[in-house]
């Protein structure tokens, strides 16, 4: 039986491959292996509100998705990610209704979208992290997301996203006012900056909590 490998996702960030695009960081969860996937910027969106907890006013494509087969008593097993070809991510969706399990092929995004408004576990084989996978450890990862977070960085205005840098800076904004930020963005179905908001919100009071300890 071909060895299947668990991943997690570890995160989004703007791809430097092509332009407008996303990057999406799956982990080997029991191993050091990192897969870049490149998205597009409405899967990104999906995904990102996700891993940010917030709850949009009207469902997404995929929670629709998500809500439909729940009404029908149908249940995602597993995602499996099973085969990379001429740059491209293949994968399939099992689902199961409890009597019989069915295969369906999907884009990798929106099958990653799926499960993990589902929480369903996502597979990959050993071939596929061999070929895609690179090993980068924690430190790295800590120090390249601290070099990210500083206000002080000097940011290429070349590149996607240098504009989120522009004055006046969110990092600088109350937590008062974040929140009525992140409030108006969910409300204009900005999620993809709503979730940047909403991660500067939630370590600021972080900070303050710490703070007043």
């Amino acid at each position: 039986m071909e060895e299947r490998i668990r991943l997690k996702v570890m995160g989004i960030s703007y791809s430097q491959l092509q332009s407008g695009a996303y990057a999406l960081l799956l982990s080997e969860e029991n191993g050091p292996h990192k897969i870049p996937i490149v998205i597009g910027s409405s899967e990104a969106q999906s995904i990102a509100i996700k891993l940010e907890g917030i709850i949009p006013p009207r469902p997404l494509t995929h929670d629709l998705f998500v809500s439909f087969a729940h009404a029908f008593g149908v249940k995602l097993v597993e995602v499996f990610i099973y085969k990379f070809e001429d740059g491209i991510f293949y994968s399939e969706l099992s689902f199961s209704d409890g009597t019989r399990t069915v295969q369906l092929d999907a884009r990798t995004s929106d099958a990653i979208a799926i499960a993990m408004r589902t929480h369903t576990p996502i597979f990959t084989t050993r071939e596929v992290v061999s070929e895609t996978g690179f090993i980068i450890n924690d430190s790295e990862l800590a120090d390249s997301a601290a070099e990210s977070q500083d206000a002080d960085a000097v940011v290429d205005s070349d590149l996607p996203g240098a504009d989120y840098f522009a004055e006046p800076k969110l990092e600088n904004y109350a937590i008062e006012e974040l929140e009525r930020t992140l409030m108006q963005l969910i409300e204009d179905e900005n999620y993809e900056e709503a979730a940047r908001v909403n991660e500067i919100l939630q370590r600021k009071k972080k900070e303050r909590d710490n703070a007043d300890e």
